[in-house]
């Protein structure tokens, strides 16, 4: 039987939010102990440099080393605790009107909304949840007895993504041909290349380029919203949704890192 349904398929940093979403939670993450003030200092400087000038793949790869040596040992409760208590004091002023209004308008549509990101399940999954995406894919830390190892389950980086949305569209019966996809980086050209409609967002140079050479759309992405008001999370229902956003999101977050699978959607 063919596919019938469709879906939209958004990577997280500089497509949804302005910076990267891990270093991001580098305050709350020296505020509970977890960092260093130098460690706070360099992902500060990193994530200046992100913002400013995206990154490639051997940035990327330095980076993933980076933060995967720094977690080994942390506490999952406290990183969870920690997003948890911040998500909408650190993500608020950086999402994007233009990724929320496009969000809402494939949802409108019938599709179901996937964020794909290298970054960590347990900072993807509660952003997935505030925004109200169906799934995310993300990198997911090993843990033992509470603690991470420093060993990698998945990696949710370049081609990777791309055979994770395959596995997934498997699984919900999507046709990919004719589902969308938006990314800032060449680093995601798999990604981009797996669906009928790719779209380049904020694109760095090397992507702007393979955007223009295959008549791939261009999007800027440039007005950041306070998520609470777009959403109405000042009003009484709208906290009390909040409040229930996270402690679904903390739940995923839980069952997720207690994952021992390797090589999961392994090419």
């Amino acid at each position: 039987m063919s596919p019938t349904r469709t879906a939209a398929f958004f990577d997280l940093d500089k497509t949804i939010i302005a910076k990267s979403s891990t270093l991001a939670f580098g305050k709350p993450f020296y505020e509970g102990g977890l960092l260093s003030r130098r460690a706070v200092l360099r992902s500060a400087y990193a994530n200046f440099m992100f913002s400013i000038s995206g990154a490639d793949h051997d940035q990327l790869e330095k980076m993933r080393a980076y933060l995967t040596q720094m977690v080994t040992g942390w506490d999952v409760n406290v990183v969870r605790q920690s997003v948890a208590e911040t998500l909408h004091t650190i993500i608020d002023p950086l999402v994007f009107e233009e990724a929320v209004t496009l969000i809402e308008e494939h949802q409108a549509a019938g599709r179901d909304v996937i964020i794909v990101s290298a970054s960590g399940v347990e900072v993807v999954e509660p952003i997935g949840a505030m925004l109200g995406v169906d799934h995310v894919i993300a990198t997911t830390l090993l843990a033992e007895e509470g603690r991470y190892t420093g060993e990698v389950d998945f990696y949710a980086y370049g081609p990777n993504k791309a055979v994770a949305m395959r596995h997934l569209a498997e699984q919900r019966g999507y046709d990919l041909s004719e589902s969308y996809a938006y990314s800032d980086s060449e680093t995601d050209v798999p990604m981009l290349e797996a669906v009928g409609h790719p779209f380049a967002v904020n694109p760095d140079r090397a992507l702007r380029r393979i955007a223009e050479e295959n008549d791939w759309p261009i999007l800027t992405f440039a007005r950041p919203v306070a998520l609470r008001r777009r959403l109405g999370l000042d009003t009484r229902v709208g906290k009390a949704a909040a409040v229930a956003v996270a402690a679904s999101a903390v739940g995923a977050v839980a069952m997720a890192l207690v994952t021992r699978r390797k090589g999961r959607f392994a090419a």
